[in-house]
């Protein structure tokens, strides 16, 4: 029966993977792949995981299945760690997830579920994986502006524009912080802007968070979101710890819904439900290690610490491509990528010129210009501010 099925498209991010290992050059540079490298562009597991681990290894004494939620602990500590008490816990329903992707997708099922109708709005520039998975939960999605190319901030005006359009019920997709791929962030007064229109139009956020500590620190990237909380009587949350605790492939996510009082336990075991028929249980091992660490002071301090060592990586990867940009080209029209914040930044190159640093200089980025900060080190700037200056020209 298969050959009745038709030939995958791969993947733009696999692909890319793909011809960046099969390239034989020994200069060629990364800056696909979403995950964060240090200077010797190695993905480490961090030092508070190691002992979070060993813990969990010397204490640990079964593997039988928890909750179709999943760890209680990891569930109270993430709430915490996202909300910072901007809502009681009584409105507040979470599962665990298989990463973010499966937090994504749960919402979207949710969504679904009680309100088939509702439209999802997302950013013109988004997360390549956010329409699929919209779409997989058979979701009509609309854009709404973001980016203003001119000076690669956000185009504040466009936004609140067509969040105008929205009808009652729909759902607004907001990255909470380190937006992927522009690195372009809403300001506090954005953030009261969009909640109040959110309000107004009787629509429901749904916020995006797979980058908290990357940016301002903890607390200052959840803010949008605990403004909305604070705000809104009903707001979806998908959350990943992949990147700020490194835990890529222990697939560590969260799906929650705040909800007003008295309704918790219909969203929790609808949640339950969803999980039920989708993967059962969550997965335990990455969960348990994120709430060891957020449940003890000092492997919290110790992974903080190693948070913001990399965000700062991160941040003056941004200063010097932005400085070695104004020194090869002579003008100030990459500035916005000191500005901006997280791992991501989306550069306005056209294809052929993306296509030209692949070929000619070995850089590999996505077609549409977004760049992994997190992949630059010392060595890599200035060969990315010289190719680029060539290709430009």
């Amino acid at each position: 029966m298969f050959e009745t099925l038709p030939d995958p498209k791969l993947d733009g991010i696999i692909a890319l993977m793909q011809a960046f290992a099969e390239d034989p050059r020994l200069g060629k540079v990364d800056l696909g792949v979403g995950v964060y490298r240090d200077e010797a562009g190695r993905t480490p597991v961090m030092q508070a995981v190691k002992a979070a681990e060993q813990h969990i290894v010397e204490t640990q004494e079964s593997k039988t299945y928890l909750s179709l939620a999943g760890d209680a602990a990891f569930l109270d500590t993430m709430r915490d760690l996202l909300l910072g008490g901007a809502v009681p816990a009584s409105r507040v329903a979470a599962v665990g997830t298989p990463g973010g992707t499966a937090a994504v997708r749960q919402i979207c099922e949710l969504i679904r579920r009680a309100h088939a109708q509702a439209t999802v709005w997302i950013s013109a520039q988004t997360w390549p994986n956010h329409s699929p998975l919209i779409a997989a939960a058979g979701l009509p999605t609309r854009p709404y502006r973001y980016l203003d190319p001119e000076s690669g901030a956000l185009d504040r005006a466009g936004l609140l524009a067509d969040l105008e359009e929205i009808s009652a019920g729909d759902v607004v997709l907001l990255h909470g912080c380190c937006h992927n791929p522009t690195g372009v962030d809403p300001t506090p007064q954005d953030w009261a802007e969009i909640a109040a229109l959110l309000d107004r139009r009787g629509a429901v956020p749904f916020v995006d968070m797979a980058y908290q500590g990357f940016g301002a620190g903890l607390d200052a990237d959840a803010g949008g979101l605990r403004h909305l909380a604070a705000r809104l009587p009903e707001i979806l949350v998908a959350a990943s710890c992949s990147k700020n605790f490194g835990l890529y492939r222990e697939r560590v996510g969260l799906a929650m819904a705040i909800v007003p009082e008295g309704q918790r336990a219909r969203l929790a075991g609808t949640l339950a439900g969803l999980s039920r028929r989708a993967f059962a249980f969550p997965p335990d091992h990455g969960g348990r290690v994120v709430s060891t660490i957020l449940g003890d002071a000092r492997l919290r301090h110790i992974w903080q610490v190693e948070l913001y060592e990399m965000r700062d990586r991160v941040a003056a990867n941004r200063r010097g491509l932005a400085d070695a940009l104004r020194a090869e080209t002579g003008s100030d029209q990459f500035g916005f990528i000191a500005a901006q914040q997280g791992m991501f930044s989306l550069l306005p190159l056209s294809p052929e010129q993306i296509e030209r640093l692949r070929a000619e200089h070995g850089i590999y980025m996505l077609g549409d210009g977004r760049v992994n900060m997190a992949g630059l080190n010392a060595q890599s700037v200035p060969v990315l501010a010289q190719a680029m200056a060539q290709v430009l020209r």
